[in-house]
């Protein structure tokens, strides 16, 4: 899961991604409404915290401006008010949810997994393809009675391989997911990761293949 934070309180904003960052989400803050409005027009993120007051753009003008440009990211406000009034607003331009700050890391999560729900994502523990099985609570890849742990940037990747099997991923979008929007990670570090992914699925004794397509990027197959 990929998540944009935008909030102008630099400590809450870079609090919440190291909350979601220990439940091995992907987080990314930025820290004004226009930065907001250019990173979440993207399309690439699964969920938006979206909050109410920021500069350059308030909160309501960047949800408006997100939902013209088509962009369907399930997105929770953000706010220290808490009045009828703003909900109201909210939910009439197109936001999924709201919270009122302060609030606990477990309503934030269960917040999360809601509209991620909504959105047609299924919540699971595991992934399975194949052989093979992703423990997404333990980061760790299964075959049979063999299992072995993955890093954080190998797990986001199998994980989204696993999640379309079959179908040929770009190096770009996995750098775009698993690295950032603005990361200075480049193609060879993605083959790096994907050789590391590739020792430990036979270390499981697998018989899934990661296969390059040429120009394209990587699809994980089930193999023979």
């Amino acid at each position: 899961m990929n998540i944009l934070v935008v909030d102008d309180e630099k400590r809450f904003a870079d609090g919440i991604c190291e909350i979601l960052s220990q439940q091995k989400i992907h987080c990314e803050a930025v820290y004004d409404g226009r930065d907001g409005y250019d990173y979440g027009v993207s399309g690439i993120y699964d969920v938006i915290l979206l909050d109410i007051m920021l500069p350059g753009m308030n909160g309501f003008e960047v949800l408006k401006k997100l939902r013209e440009a088509k962009i369907s990211t399930p997105i929770i406000l953000l706010t220290a008010r808490d009045e009828v009034t703003d909900k109201v607003r909210g939910l009439d331009s197109g936001a999924d949810d709201y919270l009122t700050k302060p609030f606990l890391k477990e309503e934030l999560m269960a917040r999360i997994r809601a509209v991620s729900r909504r959105k047609g994502e299924i919540i699971l523990n595991e992934l399975s393809f194949g052989d093979i099985t992703l423990g997404l609570d333990s980061c760790t890849l299964s075959c049979a009675e063999n299992s072995v742990k993955l890093g954080f940037k190998e797990f986001e990747i199998l994980k989204l391989l696993m999640s379309n099997p079959g179908a040929a991923i770009s190096k770009e979008e996995l750098i775009t997911k698993v690295w950032g929007y603005l990361s200075d990670a480049e193609d060879n570090n993605v083959e790096v990761y994907i050789s590391f992914i590739r020792k430990k699925l036979a270390f499981v004794g697998s018989s899934a293949v990661i296969s390059t397509v040429r120009r394209v990027g990587y699809v994980l197959e089930a193999g023979k």
